[in-house]
């Protein structure tokens, strides 16, 4: 949602996870300590961040601040389902991909031209800005 790029990993098996981090050269982001204590995080080998906040908000901010990340990110730049960077689509081009109030109510289209999904700035779209603004980013995207 903010414009990084991301892999979310829900999978069980760390090592396999540990693998692609170090291979993509990823930061682990995580809630799990005993994680923290694997030689190739406490060895400074693989980065990670041990995030200690329970609401997403608090989380987000400590994260930014451990991997000095600005406020100044580019929201919904990038798919939130398969994180490729979004393109612009005319109203035209998406005729028949969104739902029928959708294309009435709205102008404004990007989708990704991987999984092919489409986005719009609806009502969740402003639920996410108003997250957003409180973590000082320029939300306006």
């Amino acid at each position: 949602m903010m414009g990084y790029d991301t892999v979310l990993f829900d999978h069980g098996d760390d090592g396999r996870m540990i693998r692609i981090a170090l291979d993509e050269g990823r930061v682990i982001v995580t809630r799990d300590t005993q994680m923290m204590k694997r030689r190739v995080i406490t060895s400074g080998h693989l980065r990670a961040v041990l995030v200690s906040g329970d609401k997403p908000e608090q989380q987000i901010k400590q994260v930014m601040n451990e991997m000095g990340l600005d406020s100044n990110f580019r929201p919904f730049s990038l798919c939130m389902e398969c994180n490729h960077p979004l393109e612009e689509r005319s109203k035209a081009e998406v005729a028949g991909l969104v739902p029928p109030y959708v294309f009435k109510t709205q102008e404004h289209y990007v989708q990704c031209p991987n999984c092919f999904r489409v986005y719009w700035k609806g009502t969740h779209w402003q639920a996410m800005v108003r997250k957003l603004e409180g973590l000082g980013g320029d939300s306006s995207s």
